[in-house]
């Protein structure tokens, strides 16, 4: 489950004494690339923009790169800092801005855009003995994650998603039955109790495929409609709209859409990733810049698919090979 995922992680860094290598509260404001002018000896990094850059590339080494920032202290109160670093990572993931279905009435209240926000409704009590369903929209992991909160928690689902329960597109499809039974009980819920005008809601779960929300009510009913356009009303005791989310990268030039396979769009997930090399993560267009993660398309931690290894084998084969200069050279001058 997601929360045994994340107090492995807590464990681990705990356990390995890996404290001391992080920075918590801390808040990115700007990473920019610095270029030192080689005829210029006054040893003053300076800024250039990307214009300058193309015409006179040939003028100029590339350089450290500058993170600044600030870190909340106890009392909240904001500490500024700069540091430089050879190599940056963005592993920021794609939790910042919420997706939004910009439909009238999803600012009540009632309405969430996040599991953390739902889990902590849930934990608090809000919801317990409610007989009115919650509405939880999204066919994706978040959602599912969503819909096994409430079910194991005697909460009534609604489950809404425009897709077809058979569209070989969800990731369902893409996840082992034996890893993920959990995911798999949900999808199988998805296909077998979906709602028909033939019955009523379901006591425990029903979903409705093929079908968006129309409008939010605030008392607390919805209007649904089906791919037919027919419409339905119905009464809950909350809403969950989980329908992906897009990365904050504004301390990136360009927002870090330079970064992407489209660099006239901003960075999603799905639709626009960041464009890395496939075997080092390293990105296409930024050298010493590396992404994983949501941010590459890997949307799911569980499928371990190498992106932390990835980055961490370039760094160590980079290093062995400077390490290998500098003993040719005798030592020298660039090698920390």
């Amino acid at each position: 489950m997601p929360e045994e995922i994340a107090h492995y992680y807590k464990h681990y860094v705990k356990v390995m004494g890996l404290q001391k290598n992080f920075r918590e509260n801390t808040y990115i404001t700007s990473v920019s690339r610095l270029y030192r002018d080689q005829i210029d000896n006054d040893g003053q990094d300076r800024d250039i923009s990307t214009q300058p850059l193309q015409i006179e590339k040939s003028k100029f080494i590339k350089r450290n790169w500058e993170i600044r920032g600030y870190q909340r202290t106890a009392d909240g109160s904001p500490v500024p800092f700069c540091l430089f670093a050879e190599n940056v990572a963005l592993a920021t993931g794609s939790l910042d801005s919420p997706g939004r279905l910009e439909i009238e009435g999803e600012d009540f209240p009632f309405v969430f855009h996040s599991m953390p926000e739902f889990g902590a409704a849930i934990s608090k009590g809000k919801l317990r003995g409610k007989v009115d369903p919650v509405l939880i929209v999204g066919s994706g992991l978040t959602a599912a994650d969503a819909v096994l909160c409430a079910y194991n928690n005697n909460v009534p689902v609604i489950h809404v998603f425009r897709r077809r329960v058979t569209d070989p597109s969800l990731i369902f499809k893409q996840l082992p039955k034996k890893l993920y039974p959990e995911y798999h009980k949900v999808y199988h819920m998805m296909c077998t109790q979906s709602y028909s005008l033939h019955s009523r809601l379901l006591p425990d779960y029903t979903s409705f495929p093929e079908h968006h929300v129309l409008s939010f009510k605030s008392d607390l009913k919805c209007i649904l409609q089906s791919i037919s356009g027919l419409k339905k009303i119905f009464k809950l005791s909350a809403a969950v709209v989980l329908i992906g989310s897009h990365p904050n990268l504004s301390f990136l030039k360009e927002q870090g859409c330079y970064l992407g396979h489209n660099s006239s769009q901003p960075i999603t997930c799905k639709g626009n990733p960041v464009e890395i090399d496939a075997y080092t993560y390293e990105c296409v267009k930024e050298a010493n810049l590396f992404a994983l993660g949501p941010l590459v398309g890997d949307n799911f931690v569980r499928f371990l698919k190498g992106g932390a290894l990835g980055v961490t084998r370039c760094l160590a084969t980079r290093q062995k090979k400077k390490q290998h200069l500098f003993v040719e050279r005798g030592g020298g001058d660039g090698i920390a």
